[in-house]
């Protein structure tokens, strides 16, 4: 079975002096492999098609048979790293928190700690009749965040 840390320093090796950067990998107890990677602009096919064959030459199939999956992380892909929220900076976000709620806002700021998600939320209050609706930021360390994804309006 190949390597795990030995495939994920070769692969950060290989996308060091690109734009791009690595957001998952796997491998199976079948030793399938499955590479995800991302940029802040959209990807390309050739930046796989290149990581591929790179992977292929370096991991010797004769040696240790396997199968290859290489690609970029989709719009609803969920965001796994810290550089893939800098993407969505002034986009809508669903984020689901480790405590259970389930928030949409606008990422204000992204950095290596956490985010900014500015929500909007109807407040009542004291003298009026309707409520109105007020947007607030929340600060939400990486920690806190279960999942997060780019929130789809259709």
């Amino acid at each position: 079975m190949i390597d795990k840390n030995e495939l994920q320093a070769f692969v950060e090796g290989q996308l060091k002096d690109t734009e791009y950067f690595l957001t998952d990998l796997k491998i199976s107890p079948n030793n399938e492999i499955t590479v995800e990677i991302d940029s802040l602009t959209p990807g390309d096919i050739e930046e796989c098609v290149n990581l591929t064959r790179a992977i292929e030459a370096q991991f010797d199939r004769d040696k240790e048979d396997y199968e290859l999956e290489v690609g970029t992380a989709g719009l609803t892909s969920p965001l796994k790293v810290p550089r893939q929220y800098e993407k969505y900076i002034g986009q809508d976000l669903e984020v689901l928190t480790t405590d259970g709620r389930k928030l949409h806002g606008m990422l204000r700021k992204a950095d290596e700690k956490g985010i900014i998600l500015a929500i909007q939320q109807k407040v009542k209050k004291e003298g009026m009749k309707k409520p109105i609706v007020e947007t607030n930021e929340l600060d939400l360390p990486y920690t806190t965040i279960k999942r997060a994804v780019y929130d789809l309006k259709f």
